[in-house]
């Protein structure tokens, strides 16, 4: 589909490396059309399973690790504006409703967004992923109608097309593939298995699909709901 274009894109997601899987096409692709984006990355992942595949970050290196992997991805993708929101990993779908619900409102009342990327709640399969979506849909669906910003919705659980149907929204991403990738890349120690298994499997000639490099799906969320 054609890119509409935005006034700012506000992205709304809780881990380091949440960006680069579900719309580093799409970030880039904005941003090549000159489109402001604030990256609001709730936490470090801090408790990310891996710590380097051989390990190079222990459970207390780790945070650090991937605040500049965070930073090196949003230099693939083009975003300026990165907030690093301070909570701990793990611990969202635990803080207080009203205070997640506010602090979205803030970042929208700065940034003014026409668009904001965020999760499909209760199709994330993370309790911090699904915690973040609903922050941001109860913070959209308190505004005034005239005045919300279209919400796009990442949703990957293994029921969501059976209950929501195919996403609505369907973006080609092939001629920012390759920025696609360096955002992963630049989260090596989460994402360094899967590139290296991907490459074994092209040298074997059995490559797996490249569906992640050429199109990136989202669910136009309605707020009323």
């Amino acid at each position: 589909m054609t890119l509409e274009q935005q006034r700012h894109i506000l992205v709304v997601f809780p881990h380091p490396d949440d960006e680069a899987f579900s719309s580093a096409g799409l970030i880039r692709l904005y941003r090549n059309m000159g489109v402001p984006v604030t990256y609001a990355c709730l936490t470090l992942g801090e408790m990310g399973r891996n710590l380097g595949n051989p390990p190079f970050a222990t459970r207390e290196s780790l945070p650090e690790i991937r605040r500049k992997e965070l930073e090196e991805a949003c230099k693939a993708m083009g975003i300026e504006d990165l907030r690093m929101m301070g909570f701990r990993d793990k611990t969202i779908e635990f803080e207080d409703n009203e205070k997640m619900v506010q602090l979205v409102r803030n970042l929208i009342d700065e940034c003014n967004p026409s668009l904001i990327i965020t999760f499909l709640p209760g199709y994330a399969v993370h309790p911090d992923h699904d915690a973040t979506g609903r922050a941001v849909v109860e913070a959209v669906r308190r505004m005034d109608r005239n005045a919300r910003p279209t919400v796009y919705g990442v949703g990957f659980a293994n029921n969501t097309i059976a209950e929501k149907g195919e996403p609505d929204v369907v973006i080609d991403i092939m001629s920012v593939k390759e920025d696609k990738l360096k955002a992963l890349q630049a989260h090596a120690s989460q994402t360094a298995w899967m590139i290296e298994e991907n490459q074994k499997r092209i040298d074997e000639g059995q490559p797996m699909s490249d569906s992640w490099f050429h199109y990136e799906k989202f669910y136009t969320i309605n707020v009323d709901e």
